[in-house]
């Protein structure tokens, strides 16, 4: 899953696709590099970011949508938003499915949006918006009390009668540094939901902090952390850098083959 922000303000490469041209080069590149979904966001949910107007997310999301869709009618769009009336258009336009940082916990019309389009749905779990999710990173199980909130969302879901489910731990979001690699170094755990599992962390703080470096020179410990994701039997890899995180599934999959 490649990364496509038409945002002015990601932590990572916020600003840099805010034009037509713009986001059709980088629609390209993604696919040209190996990429099976465009992530496409509206509205920055890195830490201690602003809620933008809800018009304005729609605007840049439609835009975007109606673009990509135009140049490459076959591709995979998945849509980065926790607003159902977001969901909604963007799916008119022509998107494919949903990724909810919230796992339905913002908008209460999200769940019955999403089961009534019938569309795949990504179940993130956080533990508050991105304005203040560092402020609540306390837990009594932190492994237990997530398996707990995706058992809650997924009955919700399945009320609603969505069924093509994928399962995000949320790396970075409601965590902290300590948390986010206890998360990964325990990922196998949330294959007993017997769901996809999708890990985002390209080039995230987990990353850029503990080496003492910033979001620029964070691909090499992206890489590391995307190999050990996908040993853990992660199945979706939501990154910036798509050549290098298919060249780790790649490898990983050749190595497989050689000692099976």
């Amino acid at each position: 899953m490649g990364i496509l922000n038409v945002t002015e303000d990601s932590f990572y490469d916020g600003g840099k696709y805010t034009t037509e041209t713009a986001v059709l080069e980088r629609a390209t590149q993604i696919l040209s590099e190996g990429g099976d979904i465009i992530d496409i966001g509206a509205m920055s949910t890195r830490p201690n970011a602003l809620e933008i107007p809800e018009d304005e997310e729609i605007s840049r999301i439609v835009k975007a949508v109606k673009v990509v869709r135009e140049k490459f009618p076959e591709a995979v769009l998945s849509i980065d938003t926790y607003r159902a009336s977001v969901a909604k258009v963007a799916v008119e336009a022509g998107a494919d499915m949903i990724n909810d940082i919230s796992g339905g916990t913002f908008d209460p019309d999200m769940i019955p949006t999403v089961g009534a389009l019938q569309v795949p749905y990504c179940l993130m779990h956080t533990t508050a918006k991105p304005s203040d999710m560092q402020q609540h990173t306390e837990y009594n199980d932190i492994l237990a009390d997530m398996l707990q909130f995706f058992g809650q969302q997924l009955e919700k879901l399945h009320a609603h009668h969505v069924h093509d489910i994928i399962i995000d731990p949320g790396f970075g979001f409601g965590k902290t540094l300590e948390q986010n690699y206890f998360l990964m170094d325990n990922l196998e755990v949330f294959q007993q939901l017997g769901l996809p599992i999708l890990v985002g962390i390209s080039r995230k703080s987990m990353i850029y902090k503990l080496l003492g470096t910033t979001p620029d020179g964070a691909l090499n410990g992206t890489t590391v952390l995307n190999t050990i994701a996908l040993m853990k039997g992660t199945d979706i890899l939501r990154v910036h850098d798509v050549k290098e995180a298919v060249e780790v599934r790649k490898i990983l999959r050749n190595f497989s083959k050689k000692t099976s």
